[in-house]
């Protein structure tokens, strides 16, 4: 993909050094963009090398996304870039697992800032510009987890249907501009994020898993093609999205708490 004058589009995506993230920069760089990427672990320089592998001009800004100063940070890399931001990926995020009233709570605020906070933030610095142009897309990376409640997953699944709803209402304001919002709804994917969420002695944390270059190349078509969502991955991740259409949400919860719950995988 190139612009009219030649010039290969530019690509924001945020955590970039693995997992869904860097299969999603991955996807940009080899339709032919450049990319901006970021993250806040030493992993995101090597994934800059290999993506910049595709031909692609990559820079990678290190920041942490959980502290507005971080988000601040990246947007002004991504206004000091020669080009406009042609789509963006907000796909950063985290969780933890366990019973609420047992965690840290400042782990819980990392997951509100990381996955709410700077998905508003960078969304209220990307859209005006694309907006005023008229053309954009934005990828929010939500999840299947915000169409249910999330016992010992509370927060991160109650994150995961803020983005959801917030992409939604942004899909509605901006249809009748050249500007698109896609939501990327993955299941369970074989990332670092269970063991990060510490929910490997879990079901969900046992169970196969969906392929994240998959996820990837599934969300990557769906905003090219302008759609309002995507659920990506296999089968069993569309079957579950549509039972949880028709499923009361204390039935939703008693299933997710069988799966999430310590030691349910041993």
């Amino acid at each position: 993909m190139t612009h009219s004058d030649g010039e290969r589009p530019l690509a924001v995506v945020t955590g970039a050094s693995s997992g869904i993230g860097y299969e999603l920069a991955k996807q940009f760089a080899e339709h032919g963009f450049d990319l901006l990427v970021n993250a806040e672990d030493g992993a995101l320089d090597a994934a800059a090398e290999r993506l910049a592998s595709n031909g692609a001009q990559v820079t990678a800004v290190r920041a942490d996304l959980r502290r507005f100063e971080g988000v601040e940070q990246l947007a002004a890399a991504i206004a000091a870039q020669r080009s406009p931001v042609a789509a963006a990926a907000l796909n950063a995020g985290i969780g933890t697992g366990g019973p609420f009233v047992e965690g840290d709570l400042r782990d819980d605020l990392a997951i509100i800032q990381l996955n709410v906070a700077s998905t508003v933030h960078l969304a209220k610095r990307l859209l005006p510009d694309m907006v005023a142009r008229d053309e954009g897309r934005i990828l929010i990376t939500s999840s299947i987890a915000s169409t249910s409640p999330g016992p010992f997953q509370a927060v991160y699944n109650a994150s995961k249907s803020f983005v959801q709803s917030f992409a939604e209402a942004l899909q509605n304001e901006l249809k009748d501009t050249g500007v698109t919002v896609t939501s990327l709804m993955p299941g369970p994917t074989e990332t670092d994020f269970f063991r990060r969420a510490g929910m490997e002695d879990t079901r969900l944390g046992r169970q196969p898993k969906d392929d994240p270059a998959e996820v990837a190349r599934q969300g990557f078509e769906a905003l090219m093609a302008g759609r309002n969502r995507k659920v990506a991955g296999s089968l069993k991740t569309k079957a579950q999205e549509a039972a949880d259409k028709v499923l009361p949400d204390s039935a939703k919860a008693a299933v997710h708490r069988r799966l999430s719950e310590p030691g349910s995988g041993e």
